[in-house]
């Protein structure tokens, strides 16, 4: 497919600034791959579609506060700077994006905090922002990831354009996010609050968490119109063997598989085998999924609304059917769904 059947006029004002006051009040379009029905419910309906031994499968990740500011030695620019991932826990080395980055030359060092007590020399140039950033640092490594982490900021997408606010370290993040890791939350988890997953356990559903670390590849632009050609980011992404025991005594009792959003879907698709059953999984994939795919694990999908040109839309097109898809885009824009992380939800269930 091309690049260009993924583009679709989205207003400004239809992506969400805040989420719902609710989690699970935002508002959920369900979509009828056989049928081609369309819903308009509240994400709470959820329950009335799934039912005893059906099987969810979240992600479990947490985002850390990845986003931070520093001044240039010297000249005193602010600078952004981005923290990817840490790459050498004892020497304080991180894999990080800059801007503006034609002022970050290698030699160079940043300062953070008010009274500039956090260094950082760069060492090496990776990509054309990329940077490693050496922090100069003597304290342990607890108290030098604490202390790096009160100066950052949570990682909101760019597209959420206004300053983040203290709520946003709450709610740009799931209620099961335990295992430290990505820079963009998994959203489409957002919307199940405590009450809801007590409700589901109710009904007798199951629950598999597994950990993918997203990444900001989620948000890189695609530079070529020949799908096939485009490459996406690695992620780190661990499956074990109680998730792998949960899916595919669901799949083989015959229930619903409900996989929670496009991180989870790259994950099981990853690691799935040609007869449709898990297998463990810890490592990276690069998996770039988009029209026409045959799916291997989950029969249906909780996502959020995605941008226009996104690999997001383009996994949730190869889920439900390019044209339904593409057709539920354009009734969510004249409905005034709310679209990104902090916007409305859609279940696509066979």
């Amino acid at each position: 497919m091309k690049l260009s059947q993924f583009k679709f006029k989205l207003p400004e004002e239809l992506i969400a600034l805040y989420p719902a006051k609710n989690r699970d009040e935002s508002r959920l379009m369900v979509v009828h791959k056989k049928t081609g029905e369309i819903e308009h419910r509240i994400f709470k309906d959820i329950l009335d579609y799934f039912g005893n031994g059906d099987v969810f499968i979240f992600n479990n990740t947490r985002v850390f506060p990845a986003r931070l500011y520093g001044n240039k030695e010297k000249t005193g620019a602010r600078i952004e700077v981005f923290l990817l991932r840490e790459l050498n826990p004892d020497l304080r080395l991180w894999d990080v994006l800059v801007d503006p980055a034609r002022k970050i030359r290698i030699g160079n060092k940043l300062y953070f905090g008010d009274d500039d007590s956090m260094v950082a020399e760069v060492i090496d140039n990776t990509t054309s922002r990329g940077r490693t950033l050496r922090f100069l640092y003597d304290g342990d490594h607890d108290k030098f990831k604490r202390d790096l982490y009160n100066l950052g900021e949570t990682p909101l997408p760019k597209y959420i354009n206004r300053p983040v606010e203290p709520d946003d370290e709450a709610r740009y993040q799931n209620i099961f996010a335990t295992e430290e890791g990505a820079v963009v939350a998994p959203a489409a988890g957002f919307h199940f609050s405590r009450e809801l997953m007590k409700r589901l356990e109710i009904k007798d559903c199951r629950f598999a968490f597994l950990t993918m670390h997203s990444g900001l590849g989620n948000f890189r632009e695609i530079d070529v119109e020949d799908l096939t050609k485009h490459k996406m980011d690695s992620e780190q992404m661990i499956i074990n063997a109680d998730v792998v025991e949960t899916v595919n005594r669901g799949k083989d009792e015959g229930h619903q598989i409900c996989v929670v959003g496009t991180s989870v879907m790259r994950a099981v698709e990853t690691a799935v085998c040609t007869d449709g059953h898990l297998k463990e999984y810890e490592g990276w994939t690069n998996k770039f999924i988009f029209p026409p795919y045959e799916f291997g694990v989950a029969s249906s999908m909780v996502t959020n609304f995605h941008m226009p040109l996104s690999t997001l839309l383009m996994m949730t097109a190869a889920f439900g059917g390019y044209e339904l898809i593409m057709e539920a885009y354009d009734v969510a824009v004249k409905e005034k769904y709310h679209f990104g992380a902090y916007g409305d939800a859609m279940l696509i269930i066979d």
